[in-house]
């Protein structure tokens, strides 16, 4: 079993001032696999005035310094990749594929930062005046359990490429990942508090840093209900705030969609990361006139998708990452049942034969309308709506009926059509024909799916001031 009883402040690894602790699970099996002693209030204040002390010099640091730190950052983490992976399959429960692809995605976010800055301009000229973009500060950094790699290193990215020092704080539940990254990301050389890394509850890190006045900036990424809670909080010491927060995205099939390849690619949105993900296809509008077409291909690619332990071949669909949420996930299928709508493939319970984990019988319902509470509210789980529609215009309706905004798909073989029906979807991404990630393209959400952008030059912007210079400005 694994002890972890320290945090990572000032460039050092040091004891826990905290001494509550928390068991690390590992969901395939639910064993206690590791304890991790939490951080509190005053590790928490100790991080912040490490990074406050380290921003005066990193802050001038240039492009290329800056540049060279995100290279030897991607390439510490690469170093040790394949231990990277081995943690996220036996903490989250990630199959191997999702793991090894979500680990090396996590590197590569270093590289796009450090492709981004090349050319990204801090000095500026705007009519008159000589425009500086300053660092906004110290950044807080607050990370969810679901991709805890991708999270913390593209946050830290854009803070290292704008010159700003950060606080981060990973989810508790990824304590053993956050010990093996932070290791790697140690090993590249930063200078002493330009990152510092604690592990603790919402209610005690989280908290100390939206309070704290010494925090310019919150990056954060969950639940709709922790960003609102954050905001209000944020905002006593206006702080600037990024959200990326839940989501229920749309997947819209156009009736002259090759079916071959559009339900394969709707299955895979609805289950990504194990149907844990705040991008996942979960509501899959289909055409009324293909309707019964739709649901004979997506019944039998479902039933070929399989459940099980992260090191077993071919497994696409792993554990949920707690008891807790494996509990979420059946409230709501049962709330389906109960509300009408029809179960295709799945439905409650755990698959035969994995009764010891948190796994979960990937669920397609049929019969469902939009005002349906599985339909409205994020799931967390494999589990998909499908939702007809007569028209276009109608899909478009149901698509943007919904209080979130993340993401969404279209799949269709006019890309006239498709591209239109694409640009009319309010959602901060949408794919069409595609299920992939671009780490140069702004990423974010409409409503109540968040405030703000990540990635690329659109998430530099968040994390600097721009400083105008009026008059007798030199050039």
């Amino acid at each position: 079993m694994k002890l972890i009883t320290n945090h990572y402040i000032n460039g050092k690894f040091v004891p826990s001032h905290g001494t509550a602790q928390y068991d690390l699970i590992n969901p395939s099996t639910n064993a206690v696999i590791g304890r991790l002693t939490l951080a509190d209030e005053k590790d928490t204040q100790d991080a912040i005035a490490a990074a406050k002390a380290a921003l005066k010099s990193f802050s001038k640091t240039t492009k290329q310094q800056r540049s060279d730190y995100l290279q030897k950052l991607h390439d510490a983490v690469m170093e040790r990749a394949d231990e990277l992976i081995d943690a996220v399959m036996e903490e989250y429960g990630a199959p191997r594929a999702r793991a090894k692809g979500s680990t090396l995605d996590a590197a590569n976010n270093f590289l796009a930062a450090k492709e981004a800055l090349q050319g990204f301009e801090f000095v500026r000229s705007v009519g008159k005046s000589r425009v500086l973009l300053e660092p906004v500060g110290v950044v807080g950094i607050i990370t969810p359990w679901n991709s805890t790699y991708g999270f913390v290193c593209n946050k830290l990215a854009m803070a290292i490429a704008t010159g700003c020092t950060s606080v981060i704080k990973p989810s508790e539940m990824s304590g053993i990942q956050v010990q093996l990254l932070t290791e790697c990301l140690d090993k590249a050389g930063l200078p002493p508090g330009v990152f510092n890394i604690v592990t603790g509850l919402g209610d005690v890190v989280g908290a100390e840093i939206t309070r704290n006045p010494h925090i310019s900036k919150i990056s954060f990424t969950g639940s709709t209900v922790v960003g609102k809670i954050i905001a209000r909080g944020a905002v006593d010491t206006m702080k600037r705030v990024t959200l990326e927060l839940g989501g229920k995205s749309p997947n819209i099939i156009l009736d002259d969609a090759d079916l071959s390849r559009a339900v394969p690619l709707a299955v895979a949105a609805g289950f990504a990361n194990s149907g844990q993900a705040c991008i996942a296809g979960t509501r899959l509008l289909v055409p009324e006139s293909r309707a019964e077409e739709i649901k004979a291909l997506v019944k039998e690619t479902v039933a070929q998708v399989k459940v099980g332990p992260p090191h077993m071949e071919g497994t696409s669909v792993g554990p949920m990452v707690s008891k807790k949420q494996y509990e979420r996930v059946q409230h709501y299928i049962q709330l389906g049942i109960d509300g009408g709508a029809e179960v295709l493939i799945g439905g409650p319970g755990h698959p035969e034969g994995l009764e010891g984990g948190n796994f979960v019988k990937p669920t397609v319902f049929v019969n469902v309308t939009n005002d349906m509470t599985i339909a409205q509210e994020e799931i967390f789980g494999p589990v998909i709506s499908m939702i007809t529609y007569k028209t276009d215009e109608e899909a478009i309706s149901i698509a943007n009926d919904t209080i979130y905004g993340l993401h969404a798909f279209v799949s269709g073989t006019d890309l006239v059509r498709a591209n239109r029906v694409a640009s009319q979807i309010e959602a901060g991404r949408v794919l069409i024909n595609f299920l992939g990630h671009d780490a140069l393209a702004p990423f974010g959400g409409f409503k109540q799916s968040g405030i703000g952008r990540e990635y690329g030059v659109f998430g530099f912007e968040a994390y600097v001031e721009p400083k105008a210079l009026l008059g007798d400005v030199l050039g």
